[in-house]
């Protein structure tokens, strides 16, 4: 069984999402922009065995923290798609803009594509490519749960920001109507920012794609 906990990390506020397989005790961090004594605390008071980093996509919000995570833990990082490599390259001077701690540089172990499949313990998820906010986006999709994990793709009344290097925002719509909407309006999906909802609630009354 999926389970999950939203961890937000830096002055952003960023959904981290800790997700574990219920039954191996094996746990994944998607997206670990930053605050890394709080995210390996609250691995801990889980339980949990970290295994794996996953990553929607290279914004420093999202990213910050990964590559030293990574090599501190030594486990491997996985995602996002390779449209992304000039955000990852970017990182230390998206730290030094924002005032961030400096981000450690980092090569995802494994890029992702659209239609792979990532695997925690006995739970296996589905990703899709979403482009629009970051032209390397993915999803982290489980049927079984119910849940996507959507990084900056849609938040609850709203879709990501399309003014950044590499977004467009007819991209970005067309990535939630012809990727998210058909895995079913009962799925909760976790954005990057603020709370969960569900794709129903959103094709309902989302200001930018109600309606869609």
């Amino acid at each position: 069984m999926l389970r999950y906990v939203t961890v937000p990390v830096t002055a952003f506020a960023q959904n981290c999402s800790i997700v574990w397989c219920d039954h191996s005790g094996k746990a994944t961090v998607i997206d670990p922009g930053g605050d890394l004594p709080r995210l390996r605390a609250e691995i801990a008071r889980l339980g949990v065995r970290l295994d794996a980093i996953w990553l929607t996509h290279a914004h420093i919000d999202h990213a910050g923290g990964t590559g030293t995570l990574a090599r501190e833990e030594c486990v491997p990082i996985v995602g996002p798609h390779p449209g992304d490599q000039f955000w990852i390259d970017a990182l230390p001077q998206q730290s030094a803009m924002f005032g961030l701690p400096m981000a450690e540089p980092f090569t995802p172990t494994r890029w992702l594509h659209d239609g792979d499949t990532v695997v925690i313990g006995e739970s296996t998820l589905r990703v899709r490519h979403c482009p629009g906010h970051t032209p390397g986006h993915v999803v982290f999709h489980s049927p079984e749960a119910k849940r996507c994990f959507v990084g900056d793709v849609l938040f609850a009344g709203s879709i990501g920001r399309t003014d950044f290097p590499g977004g467009d925002f007819d991209t970005l719509v067309s990535s939630i109507t012809e990727r998210l909407w058909p895995m079913g309006d009962d799925t909760v999906f976790i954005p990057g920012h603020g709370p969960e909802s569900t794709f129903g609630e959103e094709r309902r009354s989302n200001p930018f794609v109600g309606g869609t």
